[in-house]
């Protein structure tokens, strides 16, 4: 499976709440999530465009691998592959034995809306801000998914420019411009 995703800062979570509910979205969960990010020793998952991801959300634990991301303007696209977890200091302690460490942490706040095939999050990231995610997971329909990502944010009226990093490659280039 693919997901295809439009992440776009906002000023205001508020705003983009009200629409959603005025259009009808389902309100689904609020949840604060904590995603810690592993990388392999025999490769660099950040000059493969991968990510490997333990993620606790309330008291749910998934471990997901991340695929390269295709590209397209204001979008990415890519295959995630998702287990669920009985215990996360189970998993986290076989990827430390082996081999692989921690790259870092970040959490955050994240309220869930849904409506058909799409999916909007509206995310408070420590130490980033505000974003909406606007995102669904096609199986081959990537340019389909790409429309309807795009008319959805035109209903919703966020004009913010669309970023195609995620939350973890954000936090280190902040990491990395505050050491510079």
């Amino acid at each position: 499976m693919m997901e295809v995703e439009m992440k776009i800062p906002v000023p205001d979570l508020q705003d983009v709440r009200n629409r959603l509910i005025g259009l009808g979205f389902r309100h689904m969960e609020m949840r604060d999530e904590r995603d810690v990010y592993y990388n392999a020793v025999d490769r660099d998952f950040g000059k493969t465009d991968e990510a490997l991801r333990v993620r606790v959300a309330g008291s749910e634990c998934t471990l997901t691998y991340k695929g390269p991301r295709l590209r397209m303007h204001g979008l990415k696209a890519r295959e995630e592959l998702t287990v669920h977890l009985d215990s996360i200091s189970a998993m986290e302690e076989i990827l430390e034995r082996l081999g692989l460490t921690r790259v870092m942490e970040v959490r955050k706040r994240r309220e869930v809306f849904r409506s058909g095939e799409v999916t909007v999050a509206l995310d408070e990231v420590e130490g980033l801000g505000s974003y909406v995610e606007i995102e669904m997971v096609v199986s081959d329909e990537v340019e389909k998914a790409k429309n309807i990502l795009g008319e959805t944010r035109n209903l919703l009226g966020i004009d913010g420019e669309p970023v195609n990093l995620s939350y973890l490659e954000m936090l280190l280039v902040k990491r990395s411009a505050v050491r510079s």
